[in-house]
Parts: C-alpha cells; structure tokens; sequence
C-alpha cells in the first residue's frame, strides 16, 4: 500500500489501511462532523480505472446529512494491493467477497453504492449475502454489458497492457487525447500529474481482467429484483457507456428508485456531487436505519 500522499482527503476524512478477512484495502473514511445525528454508514466503491478518490466531492455534504462515508479502493486499484499478474486473483467472485469483507470490517450494516464497475462488483456480493446491506444504489452501471464503443476502448486498453509497460500505456494514452476518451482513466478528481501516479498504482491483471468482465457480463437484473433490498439507479444525464434509456429500464425491473442527474455524464459524483449527494441522502433518509 502506497505511502505517498498523492490526493489529498477532504476535510475531516481519514486515509488508512481497512483490515478485513480478505487483506488490507485503502479507504478514505469521513465521519459525521459533531452536532449532527448520525444516521448510517456508506461503502462507496468505484468505477474501472477509477479511485476511491472519484467520491471526493461527496463527503462533505454526506456527512452534513449524518452518513459516515467510507470510499474503497478495490483489490489491486490505486493504493490497495494485488497480484501484478494473476488475472484470477481478480474474477467477479473474489471481487465481490471482498466488498463484503470490507462491510464485516465495518461492523455495521451499510448503504453500498457501486459506480459503473463498482456497480457491477457490489450486485455480485449482494447476490451472494445481502445480509450487511441496507440498501444498494447503482450509479452508471447496468444491466449487462457496456455498449460496443466502450467495449472498443477497452479492447484498445487490453491490447496496449499486453505489449507495453503501465507507464508505456500512460505515456500513449496522453498522447492521444483527453484520457477519458481514448481508454483511459475517467475523469475525476485530481490533475494530470496525481492521476499519473493513479493509474500507476493499478495492478495490470486488474485491469485486464475487470476489463473483460465489463465487456462480458450477464444481465443478471433478474436476479437482483430478487433480493429483498430498497434500489436506487442513479446517473446523469447522458452516458455513453450504458445509455440512459437501459437504466431508466433497469430501474423499472428491478423497482428501483429512479434520480437522473442534469447536466451530468457517466460520472455523477464529478459532474454534480451536490445534487448526486443530496440525492443518495434523500434515498437513504427514505429507507431509515
């Protein structure tokens, strides 16, 4: 686990190692400031390429509203360790263990929240025990998998990690565009030289292997209507990884909460966190302790 100080916690928030069954994940963890009624604990886990730092804006104003707020960063994201190169290490499976070894650490029951891939990573652990949520809310993520031009940037970024270093494919992907356009990391919190030493933080057969999944996975919304658990789908405006019409359907399946975000793309939480998170409070208000 990284000990340089690459982005800043916001104000009140703590970064450190989380202990689990499963290994150390990094986490930054903001509690509710004094003077205000604690209402709950939410586990917010982030998209592909991504960082807990994507929930920076966030916290502040979920804590304003009493939620304690803990953002992870997966197995072999940013900070928390992995294997360089065994893509097993990272099959959906393991993923999902790991978001519910890190809810048992919190010794709590939690709000999960999902972005994009994260979304994907939390159905699968509320699939497998449902039991240490209160809710689960998915933000630009769905049902299945994402559309064909998302697919070919991250085909692009597959085939660039099996012929060139980490620091290779950053260097390529700067020198074709903005990085969020060309199969590299979303935007997000962070100048180009912090999200540098993001990017190089991950682990290539995370990368690789998440990347497959979001190119493969099953819609399996069936399933998750299933589960007797309050949903809320949450995106912006536009999106062009899973277009808005699929989670509008999405929401509808699964009896879910519907919040569009104006003036918003696949990245709510960037693009307008105050109404993102007035939005996840009013959810979360609604569903109780």
């Amino acid at each position: 686990m990284s000990t340089r100080a690459v982005f800043t916690p916001p104000p009140g928030a703590r970064a450190y190692p989380l202990r689990t069954a499963r290994g150390e994940f990094a986490v930054v963890d903001s509690a509710v400031p004094p003077g205000v009624a604690k209402k709950g604990t939410a586990l917010l886990l982030p998209g592909f390429t991504g960082s807990k730092e994507d929930f920076t804006l966030l916290h502040e104003p979920l804590t304003a509203r009493g939620y304690r707020v803990v953002a992870v960063d997966g197995r072999g994201q940013f900070e928390s360790d992995g294997p360089e190169t065994d893509e097993s290490a990272y099959a959906r499976g393991e993923l999902a263990r790991d978001v519910l070894a890190q809810a048992a650490a919190l010794d709590t029951p939690v709000h999960l929240l999902g972005h994009s891939l994260g979304g994907q990573i939390a159905r699968t652990a509320v699939l497998l025990d449902h039991s240490p949520f209160l809710s689960f809310t998915l933000v630009s993520s769905g049902p299945a998998q994402i559309s064909d031009s998302q697919q070919q940037r991250v085909k692009l970024l597959r085939d660039a990690l099996g012929v060139m270093t980490m620091t290779e494919v950053w260097d390529a992907i700067l020198a074709m565009g903005p990085p969020e356009e060309v199969g590299g990391p979303a935007k997000g919190i962070g100048d180009v030289e912090q999200l540098r030493r993001r990017w190089l933080g991950n682990k290539p057969a995370q990368l690789l292997a998440t990347g497959l999944q979001l190119c493969t996975e099953p819609d399996r919304v069936g399933e998750l209507a299933a589960v007797p658990l309050p949903f809320h789908v949450l995106s912006g405006s536009q999106d062009d990884t899973w277009p808005v019409p699929l989670l509008d359907d999405m929401a509808v399946r699964l009896g879910a909460r519907r919040t569009v975000i104006p003036g918003a793309e696949h990245s709510p939480n960037a693009d307008q966190p105050l109404p993102m998170a007035h939005a996840l409070a009013d959810f979360w208000d609604s569903v109780g302790r």
